[in-house]
């Protein structure tokens, strides 16, 4: 007999626009855990000190929303659920104090407990209080937090599973988001094999199937129908190919990216510092070898805060040679929020270290999307809210078109000579090339727009 469920699951992986692929294996996804945390318990410490306001717009949880509605292959339009609507006066916990502290008891008790009982029974907690309009969707917050017991929840995700298993899940009531939740883990147990522990795979084969993107199995195993369903299913290999040119988009931004990154590494090397690539882009190609080729294996101990593995996440870092002190770090982004990559920046400056990293003379922002950049650095960022960070410096933009010339200029220079620039510190501590240069330079070159970095 036809596994139909298991026939499905092994096409929609195969599959190089299916949100298997798309989202869940996507380096970025798995970035963004850490950072979403760490929003969350921002969330939860304005709303316990009484100054998260009584706005959704320009608040800590719309930064945290963003971050989570960015990944739009599973996601888009997750913020809606947390827009104010005003002719409703929905989701009442924005003006209504009580229920604030509610919503902050559930986030924080999700994010701080470790065992399943103690979250469900947040959960039921929450929906004893009746806060109108705020639903299960909350549950793409907590799927950040814990993975492995909590699918998100979203219209196409419900549309999938009800499809997939003939239920009749209904949005917006939590006794059905718990009843789903449990028959999700037994299909997620069943098939473990060829899914993953993380809730998110499954939900990303519900959310493709709740789109129409896949046919769901019969109900039965009747041979005619059975048949009718893999004729379906094999029409979605033929659709694919419209969404190539997508994919092929999203390609070439992560080469963008490696690309970026590489000359970032070859700028530092040149200039004498010992490099560190992000953990999850060493192995990246970039101009036939790796992209960590000749970087640090390891970073100094005491940049590693405790609990968390972001630092290493961070895209390039330049460390001098003899201290391993740091002398700059970058985040490289040019179509996501700049968010999470605060985030991890904001772990280095509050590393063990003396003196620490200043958050923001340790870094430039490369980006395309400025106005964006600059609310996220000024009105959410976590680092404008921890007193420990002085944020009396702006980050530096530039369009990613003119810095990207400029870095890929001065990388192919340094290349052809071991050391273009001699390296020498300013009163702030920035490494600065006192190579004179020409008019033959890029404009963004002579006018130092190529990044460069004070320490401490």
């Amino acid at each position: 007999m036809t596994d139909t469920t298991r026939t499905l699951i092994e096409r929609w992986k195969s599959d190089p626009s299916g949100t298997y692929q798309t989202w869940f294996l996507w380096p970025k996804r798995l970035k963004n855990f850490r950072s979403i945390r760490r929003g969350i318990g921002a969330v939860v410490e304005e709303i316990h000190a009484g100054t998260f306001g009584n706005a959704y717009r320009g608040s800590s949880l719309e930064t945290v929303v963003a971050s989570v509605a960015e990944q739009r292959q599973i996601f888009k339009g997750a913020d809606h659920a947390f827009l104010w609507k005003p002719k409703l006066r929905i989701p009442d916990i924005y003006e209504n104090a009580d229920n604030q502290r509610a919503f902050a008891r559930l986030l924080h008790t999700c994010n701080c407990c470790d065992t399943e009982a103690e979250m469900l029974t947040a959960i039921q907690r929450l929906s004893g209080v009746g806060i109108k309009g705020l639903g299960p969707a909350v549950a793409n917050l907590l799927y950040f937090i814990h993975p492995t017991l909590l699918p998100p929840f979203n219209t196409a995700i419900v549309n999938g599973y009800n499809a997939l298993t003939g239920a009749a899940v209904k949005l917006g009531k939590w006794d059905h988001y718990l009843a789903m939740r449990d028959r999700i883990l037994a299909l997620n147990h069943r098939y473990r094999d060829v899914l993953s522990n993380d809730l998110g795979a499954l939900a990303g084969l519900l959310f493709d199937v709740g789109t129409g993107r896949y046919p769901a199995p019969p109900c039965n195993d009747l041979p005619g129908e059975v048949s009718a369903w893999e004729d379906d299913l094999a029409k979605v290999r033929e659709q694919a190919s419209a969404l190539a040119k997508q994919i092929q988009a999203d390609k070439l931004e992560d080469a963008t990216h490696t690309e970026v990154q590489g000359w970032l590494r070859d700028l530092g090397k040149s200039l004498g510092y010992a490099v560190w690539i992000a953990t999850n882009d060493r192995g990246r190609e970039y101009n036939g070898e790796p992209l960590s080729l000749g970087c640090l294996s390891a970073l100094p101990a005491t940049l590693l805060v405790s609990g968390g593995e972001t630092v290493p996440l961070i895209d390039a870092v330049w460390l001098d040679p003899a201290t391993l002190e740091v002398a700059a770090a970058f985040e490289v982004e040019h179509s996501t929020s700049i968010y999470s990559g605060i985030v991890r920046l904001l772990d280095l400056a509050l590393a063990p270290v003396n003196p620490p990293p200043n958050i923001y003379s340790s870094w430039r922002q490369i980006t395309a999307k400025r106005k964006s950049v600059r609310n996220s650095a000024g009105r959410h960022s976590a680092v404008s809210r921890n007193s420990t960070c002085d944020t009396s410096h702006t980050p530096a933009f530039a369009s990613i078109g003119r810095t990207s010339h400029a870095l890929a200029w001065a990388s192919s220079r340094s290349r052809r000579s071991p050391n273009p620039c001699s390296s020498r510190f300013t009163a702030g501590g920035a490494p600065e090339c006192t190579t004179p240069m020409d008019d033959t330079e890029p404009y963004s070159v002579r006018h130092g727009r190529v990044p460069s970095q004070p320490g401490p």
